[in-house]
C-alpha cells in the first residue's frame, strides 16, 4: 500500500520551523549582541542569552582539528547524514510510523541548522543559550547551546526512546 505524499512530506513543516526558528534566532544574537558578551540574563543568573561561536562539535570536542578534518567530519558527513535522512522520509520503499517521521524531522531541522553556520559562517556556529545547572555533571554552567542543538538533543531522545520501547509491529502506512 502505497503512503500518501501529503503524510509523507507534512514532517518538512518541522524542519522548515527549527531551521527558520534556529536561523532567526541567531541572526538576532549575531546582530544584537557584540560576540563574546552577554546580552541578557533572566531568573538571575539562571538563563542568559549571550553571543559566543563554536568551530567544533558538542562540548567544543575538536576544536584543534585541521580544517580538512574539519570539512570532512562537521560538513561532508553530516551532508551526507541530512541527505540520507531527506531520502529515507521522502522515499517510499521504507514504511516508517508517523512516530518516527517527526523525530526525523526534529533531527534534520537541527542537523541543517547547524549546517548553515559551518558552511556560512566559517565553520563558526553561533551558540547563545547558557543555563546555569548548579555542578549538574561537573558543570556550574551548561556548555553554551542553540536552537539547532537543542532540537538535536531532544531528537536524539526521543529517538533512542523509540528504539527501546517501539514494537514497530504496527507500520503507519
Amino acid at each position: 500500500m502505497q503512503e500518501k505524499p501529503s503524510k509523507r512530506l507534512a514532517p518538512f513543516a518541522l524542519t522548515a520551523a527549527v531551521v527558520l526558528l534556529d536561523q532567526l534566532s541567531k541572526a538576532w544574537v549575531v546582530a544584537t549582541i557584540a560576540e563574546n558578551s552577554v546580552g541578557h540574563r533572566f531568573f538571575g543568573d539562571f538563563l542568559a542569552i549571550i553571543h559566543v561561536r563554536n568551530t567544533a562539535i558538542a562540548f567544543s570536542m575538536g576544536v584543534g582539528l585541521p580544517s580538512v578534518v574539519k570539512i570532512l567530519f562537521f560538513i561532508l558527513l553530516p551532508l551526507l547524514l541530512v541527505t540520507a535522512v531527506t531520502i529515507l522520509l521522502v522515499g517510499n520503499r521504507v514504511a516508517l510510523k508517523s512516530s518516527w517521521r517527526w523525530v526525523l524531522a526534529l533531527f534534520l531541522g537541527g542537523g541543517i541548522g547547524n549546517l548553515i553556520d559551518r558552511i556560512f559562517r566559517s565553520f563558526r556556529v553561533v551558540d547563545f543559550i547558557s543555563v546555569k545547572v548548579y555542578g549538574f555533571l561537573g558543570f556550574e554552567r551548561w556548555p553554551t547551546f542553540n536552537v539547532a542543538d537543542a532540537s538535536l538533543v531532544v531528537s536524539g531522545i526521543l529517538l533512542a526512546a523509540l528504539l527501546l520501547f517501539d514494537k514497530g509491529d504496527d507500520l503507519d502506512v
